[in-house]
This record gives C-alpha cells, sequence and structure tokens, in this order.
C-alpha cells in the first residue's frame, strides 16, 4: 500500500501541498503508521556533535517566576498553575465543529529561555489537566540570531477530552513569518543552511473556562526542546553501554489488529503506532483506563485501551494520532505521570533510560532493507524501546507486528540507530527526504526514584 510521509495525505490537502512545495519525503510503502507533515530535510552543512535542550518549567519556584495574569500558582506535590480570576473573555471558533464560544481566560508567561546553542527546531509539550468545559492554548515566541522576533506562534490548542462541553484538540496549520513556520507540532527555520538559529524563546500558557464557571485546567509542566541535528545520512555508531541484557516487562500490543476501527479517529491499524506505543508505556507505569473510560468503545474490540489512546490523542487539525506533544500530554493525564517530547543524542543515552527502568518511544522513518527483520519500510513511524541484549541490539515492542504474541522484536543495534538519529535519507523512489533526527518520547512519574531522576537531569530534565 502507497503512504506518504503524513499519513492518508489526501484528507491534508494544505498541508500535503506545502509539504510538496518544501521538496519533502515523497511516498514511500510500508505497513506501519506514519507522521505528521514535519519540515524537510535540510542541505548539508558542517556542524560538530547533535545539539539539543530541552528546558522546562515545572516546579513551584518555576512557576512563580512566570509572568501571570489572572493565574494562581497552586504548592503541592506537583505544583502548576490555575485560573485564579478571569483576565478577560475571548471569542474561539472551532474550526472543526464550526460553534463560536465565549471563554474566560487567564495567562502564564515564561521568562526567556536562552538555548546553549542556537536551535534550527523546537518543539512544546505539556502536561495538563482540563476538566469538560476547560482547554489551554501553547504558544513560542522566539528571538532569532539577526535580532528580530518570531510571532507568538500557536504550537497547540488542547483539551484532554471531546465531549460536548470541549473544544477540538488541534493543531494550527500556515503559520510563518517569512524566515520560519510551524509544521503541525515542530517550529522550524525555513533555510538552516542560511545560518539563521533561534537563540531564546518564551512559551505562553492560555487557560480557558466557561464563563461564570469555577472549574479551571491545571497544567503542571511545559518545556520546549530546542535543538540543532546536523544533516546526515549516517550518525556515528556508538559502543554499547551499561544496559546490556536487561529488558523491561512492557505489554504488548498490535497496532494491527485494529485497522479499519474507528475511521473518525483515523481508521486504526498503519495510523495508530504512536497511541498504541504510548498505551503500552503508560501501562508499563502501572496506568490504564478505567471501565467507565472505555465504556464508548465496541465491546467486540480487543485491547479497547489502544482504541482510547488513538481518540485522546487525535489532532483534528492533521487528522490523525501522530502529533508528538498530543502523545506527551496524553500519557500526563494518567495519575502522578509525565511526559516530555525530546531528542537522544545515541543509543548510550537510551541505555542510560532502560538501565534506571524508563523505557522510551522513538520515531523513525526506513526503507525494508534498511531495518532487519521489521518487514515493512515506513516514511514515519513510532515504536518503544524497551531493553538490550547482552550483544547491545535493541529490543522493541515494534507495534507495527501482526498480533499482540508478535510485538517483541531485536533489532540490529547499527541499523536502528541510524534510522532513528539521521535527518537525511533516500526514501523508495530514490529521493531525498528527512528523518527525525533522534525524537523520542518519554513518559516517568512525578516523584521519580533517584536513580531516574539522575539520568533525566543528565539529559536535561528536571
Amino acid at each position: 500500500m502507497t503512504r506518504s510521509g503524513d499519513g492518508f495525505t489526501p484528507r491534508r490537502t494544505v498541508l500535503a501541498a506545502a509539504f510538496a512545495v518544501t521538496g519533502a519525503a515523497a511516498l514511500s510503502t510500508g505497513t506501519a503508521a506514519a507522521e505528521p507533515v514535519r519540515p524537510a530535510a535540510r542541505p548539508a552543512r558542517k556542524a560538530a556533535a547533535p545539539a539539543v535542550g530541552y528546558h522546562g518549567w515545572s516546579s513551584l519556584a518555576d512557576w512563580r517566576a512566570g509572568a501571570g495574569d489572572g493565574i494562581r500558582v497552586e504548592a503541592g506535590a506537583r505544583p502548576g498553575v490555575v485560573i485564579s480570576r478571569p483576565a478577560g473573555t475571548a471569542d474561539y471558533t472551532d474550526p472543526h465543529t464550526g460553534i463560536t464560544a465565549s471563554w474566560e481566560y487567564a495567562t502564564w508567561t515564561s521568562p526567556v529561555h536562552t538555548l546553549a546553542t542556537p536551535a534550527t527546531e523546537a518543539i512544546v509539550s505539556w502536561n495538563a489537566r482540563t476538566p469538560a468545559g476547560t482547554w489551554i492554548l501553547a504558544e513560542l515566541k522566539g528571538t532569532y540570531t539577526d535580532g528580530t522576533d518570531t510571532p507568538w506562534y500557536v504550537m497547540g490548542r488542547w483539551a484532554s477530552g471531546d465531549g460536548a462541553e470541549s473544544i477540538r484538540r488541534t493543531s494550527v496549520d500556515d503559520q510563518s513569518d517569512g524566515k520560519s513556520s510551524v509544521w503541525t507540532d515542530t517550529f522550524s527555520v525555513d533555510d538552516a543552511a542560511s545560518g539563521l538559529r533561534l537563540v531564546s524563546y518564551r512559551v505562553r500558557l492560555t487557560l480557558y473556562r466557561k464563563p461564570g464557571s469555577k472549574l479551571t485546567p491545571t497544567v503542571w509542566r511545559v518545556g520546549a526542546m530546542g535543538s540543532d541535528v546536523p544533516d546526515r545520512f549516517e550518525v556515528p555508531a556508538s559502543t554499547p553501554g551499561l544496559a546490556g541484557g536487561r529488558e523491561l516487562t512492557v505489554p504488548r500490543y498490535s497496532q494491527e489488529i485494529h485497522k479499519g476501527q474507528y475511521p473518525e479517529y483515523d481508521n486504526g491499524g498503519e495510523a495508530w503506532c504512536s497511541p498504541t506505543s504510548s498505551q503500552m508505556i503508560i501501562e508499563y507505569w502501572g496506568r490504564k483506563p478505567t471501565a467507565g473510560d472505555l465504556a464508548w468503545v465496541n465491546p467486540d474490540y480487543a485491547d479497547p485501551q489502544v482504541c482510547h489512546a488513538a481518540r485522546h490523542t487525535f489532532d483534528y487539525q492533521y487528522q490523525g494520532c501522530g502529533n508528538w506533544p498530543f502523545n506527551a500530554a496524553y500519557a500526563a493525564t494518567y495519575r502522578d505521570l509525565q511526559g516530555v517530547v525530546t531528542r537522544l543524542g545515541s543509543l548510550n543515552d537510551a541505555e542510560k533510560l532502560i538501565a534506571a527502568g524508563i523505557p522510551l518511544i522513538t520515531s523513525q522513518s526506513f526503507l525494508k532493507e534498511e531495518l532487519t527483520g521489521a518487514g515493512y519500510g515506513t516514511a514515519g513511524h513510532l515504536m518503544t524501546v524497551i531493553g538490550f541484549t547482552a550483544e547491545g541490539d535493541v529490543i522493541a515492542n515494534d507495534p507495527a507486528s501482526a498480533d499482540n504474541a508478535a510485538v517483541r522484536h531485536v533489532y540490529k543495534r547499527r541499523e536502528f540507530e541510524n534510522i532513528w538519529l539521521r535527518t537525511k535519507r533516500y526514501n523508495a523512489q530514490g529521493k531525498v527526504a528527512s528523518g527525525t533526527g533522534g525524537v523520542c518520547y518519554l513518559y516517568f512519574p512525578a516523584k521519580p526514584t533517584a536513580s531516574q531522576s539522575r539520568v533525566l537531569r543528565e539529559l536535561g530534565i528536571r
């Protein structure tokens, strides 16, 4: 079956056209799910080792350091920000329902964060609770190396639910200032070869609720990953490290057994790699939807929690479940879980996480012959890394498997590392296409163990 780099592209004509104009990945074949439109591969340039910097705000001191209008900072085991009093009222017309409604709002704006290495890309992710009748807006505003500023870019309008009282969670297309653009969930400098970079940024949260309501969203974490990963078809090979021979016990779910289920949430099967991977890791941490949460799922369907994850990660603009921050936000709706989108520099970073008991979800694109044993090629796919063999090969729960019993795979270390970390590749037509440069989701407890906290700090996550 022929697929594009962003799934069922005919349903996304605007983004498909934009992607074609920028020379992004052409069609490739495979059975794995694909991802939203992302920036096209950049021209090759000289660069040092991958430069990635995640910075988050989640502590009481972090929230108090920001500027609030109508916001109250809540202390406690998990500090966050809530609406104290409305700063104003605004109308919002939901583009996916056509409904215009008035909302009270309050805002929190982070201090300026200066990147250790100026970035070509940035991804914002957040952890929040949004009771029915509430939602949040996450925005990013940066300063370039030429001294000018970006506009406030919308990085997501998000609610955990999608009932009658909620907006439809959505990314926002067609955002650009002529120097940078937002591609679904990723801020990207348009011409990285020009040398233009993002040197600093602020994040702004707007919390919304129905006028007169006493309900409020709560945001516990917001952060952004800025990166300037060098363009490369090949990445340096890492030497197997301290996680050799360790495998975490992670539930195994196949996306393929859901083919044809819920067309309104992108039809199951290969479109559901991201929520299926997310659900595996959520359940590794002992969390799961309740029977009441799953009451809407057809009782004839196996693994209804995967259907639930697909529904609650679905991006109504992208028309799919592959929005990276939406998956992290979904994970964080479960009790005392956090979710972050970042990049890693090598499989050694992944080994540190596995050694500390933290599995990860990786994003990669590859031809069938580039990953021995996969049996498919894909223009974009998510899978979970759950361990390493004694020789250092990758043990992955790959949801692009025929059934749950077939989900566990062992992939050759060198092959896996390269398809995950590279930024440029050749697709099935022999044309240059893009890779994710090491993107991953990390889900972990609100109160990690000492060893988990140490490893997360080493990766810039505090």
